[in-house]
């Protein structure tokens, strides 16, 4: 670095620290803590003040309401620079602020400052452009991750809340009581999101010829150590997944399982390219390198076991629900009467019309009238044939016929005469 390029910086850097001490004392501003943001993103590129960047912490360690003014400072501090030092410095300390897993950080949302189209504008384009796209992948990944812890501490909030609801609607709040696990979709979907930011956290490479810079070097030790504690977050989460998909198999949740291990897989394959990049560089020593874990191909293929298995029985209920609602009645209209008709389902009395009998329960009003002796015949007999019945049957009232008709009985006597009288 030129001195006069290093001197110029120095200049800027007491500037803004005297300008933050004379500025009032806000809500959202904290002049202490502003001079200690520009200390730590300083221009000076062969030098990293990690003491600067400690106190940040603890200052947002101490109490919650130092969150505000801290993003006020950082987002002030990236706005106005134009060098790419700065910049990676802003992000570096940012990146070390979400490490404080604090919930008021963890509440911030996306980054309130934009460095996705940033461009140094101190040296030539062809001289910067590879830490101008270094700064830009840092970027994007960590607005995403700040976004992403957003939405997982709101829906942490959201389903503690409701298991409260539902513990006082069951008759109590029970402290002792193990609290429930998310819903499995939940999980998946939250792991899929873990994925799609290691993906961000593998495109920040820096370019062979910046790669010896001091602060470059010093910001892959950063990206590095956040990608195997992603890398370590997918493996567990997959884990714990499988588990549960095995203790209690789903077609869907097998499904969405599959194809986070899939890509596990393949973001495996792609880590240990990145890591061997990284060697190359010089970035990552190869006793530093842990071992990638890889995802075993057993947990794959019992994953397509379990999709085909719960397809199978889907299929076999599907058929035996059929098989047991063959009873089914339909309402037809025949002219002016109704009919029900009791058989099997639409398809099964088509075939069978032509190949037996389906049974029939009429409901009219015209009544059909039956013999005696066929009716008695049909009791006394159980139904059998009324015919053969017929010829045996003698009816106990046949012998009626010799008795003795009745003949009601008269009265002869005279009537006398009252009207002479």
């Amino acid at each position: 670095m030129k001195l006069w390029k290093k001197a110029a910086g120095l200049v800027k850097d007491r500037n803004s620290i005297w300008a933050a001490s004379i500025s009032r004392r806000t809500s959202f501003r904290n002049p202490d803590l502003e001079s200690i943001v520009i200390k730590s993103t300083s221009h000076d590129q062969a030098h990293v003040d990690y003491k600067n960047f400690h106190r940040v912490y603890q200052w947002v360690r101490t109490s919650p309401t130092y969150v505000k003014p801290l993003l006020w400072a950082i987002s002030s501090r990236m706005d106005k620079t134009r060098s790419w030092v700065v910049a990676l410095k802003g992000l570096m300390l940012m990146h070390g602020v979400f490490c404080c897993k604090i919930p008021a950080v963890q509440r911030i949302g996306r980054l309130p400052f934009d460095l996705s189209n940033f461009t140094d504008g101190h040296s030539k384009p062809s001289k910067t452009w590879a830490y101008n796209a270094f700064v830009r992948a840092y970027f994007t990944y960590l607005d995403h991750r700040s976004a992403f812890l957003h939405e997982t501490a709101s829906s942490a909030v959201a389903f503690r809340k409701q298991q409260q609801l539902g513990r006082l609607q069951g008759g109590g709040l029970d402290i002792q009581s193990p609290e429930e696990e998310p819903p499995l979709k939940e999980e998946l979907r939250k792991l899929l999101k873990w994925q799609a930011l290691m993906d961000m956290l593998l495109q920040i490479r820096p370019n062979p010829g910046t790669a010896k810079v001091y602060l470059v070097f010093e910001a892959m030790i950063c990206i590095l150590t956040e990608i195997f504690d992603v890398y370590s977050r997918i493996c567990k989460g997959i884990a714990r997944t499988l588990m549960r998909i095995y203790a209690a198999p789903g077609k869907e949740e097998a499904q969405m399982a599959l194809e986070v291990v899939q890509k596990a897989a393949i973001q495996g394959e792609e880590l240990e390219m990145y890591l061997e990049f990284c060697r190359d560089l010089g970035a990552l020593g190869s006793s530093e390198c842990p071992k990638v874990e890889h995802i075993p191909e057993e947990d794959i293929r019992d994953l397509e076991r379990i999709i085909h298995e719960v397809s199978d029985n889907a299929g076999k209920e599907k058929r035996k629900e059929s098989q047991n609602n063959c009873m089914e009645i339909v309402a037809i209209e025949s002219g002016g009467d109704d009919l029900l008709m009791v058989g099997d389902d639409h398809s099964q009395q088509t075939t069978t019309k032509n190949k037996k009998k389906v049974f029939k329960t009429i409901i009219t009003d015209k009544w059909e009238v039956f013999p005696d002796d066929d009716l008695i015949s049909w009791v006394s007999t159980g139904y059998n044939d009324a015919s053969a019945a017929a010829a045996d049957y003698k009816n106990p009232f046949a012998s009626s016929s010799n008795l003795m008709p009745y003949v009601a009985p008269t009265h002869n006597q005279a009537l006398p005469d009252l009207i002479s009288l």
